[in-house]
């Protein structure tokens, strides 16, 4: 190989490098003016954000705190955890009490407990699919998620993605942080109000999230154990008033039936894709020689086995507190929500508020996780945001989410229903464009790595953008089934209708992208 050529592990591909000109595994500054470089001329300029760096470089120095933001990591600067690491985290993002709602909603929409497990997992399935192939791009690019969608959507076009992406964490943290309050409340007797249990879980799970990489990683990979044993203990003694064979208010057939298992199926395939947009974030730091098929398989199982253990528990007791209608459960359930029948079903009362205290903080890894991406999708608006630090922009995320969560306390399930549902019409679109983009355009020709911030060579967006809108306008909402609106085709199904929104909007994208690529790439030729 001549000296003017190397081999770009990270494109997958040779590629042809000009004498003397930066290499595309350099992070170096060059003479192009790249979003990197005003960033950074930026936070030189003005006082302020000076001295935030400044802080955040002192925080760094005297505690660990994550500096590195959403720049591209070359390859020789990549400080990769254990692979394992990929399998384990996972397991605490997926392990807690904020997953159980997903089960209770299938003895909520009628559906037996077979029929809510089954409708579950098939969701589970399909969104663990597509995270785990977006996942794939991390160690290959060296990039966070909503960076790596630059090279479809284009400079402009993944700033949508990164707003998207932002109101994904504050779906997921809501729930979160609601389900906290309620728990807390409950281990105090109900004293304590649901916003103070709020407002202890935003901050602490801000104060882990802004140590970044190293440590959420380390985090992540011991975390679950408790919760895992813990939640194994709550089914073990909520069994006995469970009961299998009681059938749904839905029948076993018919559209009304069809109508509900589809909705609860969306349901679980929007929060397991959910993470689609995020996964690179915790990937990029994984060598690019690491086989794509080994993150796909560690991803996927990582997410489906915990997300099914977690969401079967929560159709268990759903099924004993609503479908079985046990009086004990049923009625902490009906005034206290998921946190009521959480403490009725452990017993006697001091091991329950055991329990509640350390179940609290189950959802630390979640949070941890949202809190941290949700800061670099803020960076990734643009140089202006970019020249602001991390841990600013996660704090400002924290307190936003803690306001929703305060002012959405009450209505715990139809946050659950409406907002995590409606999160799978984008997630499975945004996978559907990067995979076409990487597995159809990029196939031959690879990634130019040091464009990642240069808008000028990068794509026009259009066709992203537009493939997006129409997935989600074509198929997403006349496929959707919310409370506040069923689709015309959702409405086939009578009764509350039946989501279909995601199977639309995946197979209108691919249509749309497909085509709109190949025109705008002859066209501008990138």
């Amino acid at each position: 190989m001549s000296p003017s050529e190397k081999h770009d592990l990270e494109a997958g591909r040779d590629v042809e490098v000009p004498p003397h000109s930066p290499s595309s595994l350099d992070l170096d500054d060059t003479d192009t003016d790249t979003e990197v470089k005003r960033a950074h001329d930026l936070r030189n300029k003005v006082t302020i954000l000076r001295g935030l760096h400044k802080g955040e470089a002192w925080l760094d120095k005297v505690c660990g705190v994550e500096t590195q933001g959403i720049d591209r990591i070359p390859e020789e600067k990549k400080q990769p955890p254990s692979t394992w690491n990929i399998f384990l985290m996972w397991w605490s993002l997926n392990v807690h009490v904020g997953v159980l709602p997903l089960g209770l909603l299938g003895p909520e929409f009628g559906l037996s407990l077979r029929q809510s497990i089954a409708s579950a997992v098939i969701g589970i399935i399909l969104g663990a699919m597509t995270t785990a192939y977006t996942g794939t791009l991390g160690p290959k690019l060296g990039m966070r998620q909503i960076a790596t969608s630059r090279y479809s959507f284009g400079f402009w076009g993944a700033k949508l993605c990164s707003v998207l992406n932002i109101v994904v964490g504050g779906g997921f943290g809501v729930v979160n942080y609601v389900v906290v309050g309620q728990i807390l409340s409950a281990v105090s007797d109900y004293k304590l109000s649901i916003t103070v249990g709020i407002i202890i879980i935003a901050v602490i799970s801000y104060i882990v999230s802004i140590f970044g990489f190293k440590l959420i990683h380390t985090f992540e990979k011991y975390s679950w154990i408790y919760t895992f044993i813990l939640l194994s203990v709550l089914i073990g003694q909520a069994a006995p008033h469970v009961e299998l064979d009681h059938k749904g208010s839905d029948g076993n057939s018919g559209l009304l039936y069809a109508g509900s298992f589809l909705t609860i199926v969306a349901i679980n395939f929007s929060n397991a894709s959910g993470w689609c947009s995020i996964a690179s974030d915790y990937y990029c730091n994984f060598p690019a020689s690491t086989p794509a098929w080994k993150t796909y398989l560690l991803t996927f199982w990582g997410i489906v086995i915990p997300t099914t253990f977690s969401v079967t528990i929560g159709s268990c007791i759903g099924n004993a507190a609503v479908t079985a209608a046990y009086p004990p459960y049923a009625d902490a359930y009906d005034e206290h929500g998921l946190g009521g029948l959480i403490r009725a079903i452990y017993h006697p009362v001091g091991w329950s508020k055991f329990c509640l205290v350390l179940l609290t903080f189950s959802v630390l890894g979640n949070n941890i996780a949202i809190n941290y991406s949700s800061g670099l999708s803020l960076q990734l608006l643009g140089h202006y945001f970019h020249a602001v630090p991390r841990f600013i922009w996660s704090l400002a995320f924290a307190i936003v989410v803690a306001v929703l969560a305060i002012a959405g306390q009450q209505n715990l399930s139809n946050v659950v229903e409406d907002f995590v549902s409606l999160l799978g019409y984008w997630t499975v679109s945004f996978t559907v464009i990067l995979l076409i983009e990487d597995r159809v355009f990029r196939r031959r020709d690879g990634y130019e790595l040091t464009s990642w911030d240069q808008p000028n060579k990068l794509p026009l967006g259009i066709a992203a953008t537009t493939a997006l809108l129409a997935g989600y306008l074509a198929g997403g909402v006349t496929g959707m089934s919310q409370t506040w609106y069923i689709g015309p085709i959702a409405a086939k199904f009578g009764g509350g209708g039946g989501d279909v929104g995601i199977y639309l909007s995946g197979v209108i994208t691919a249509v749309w992208y497909s085509t709109a690529r190949y025109v705008e790439k002859k066209y501008s030729g990138r």
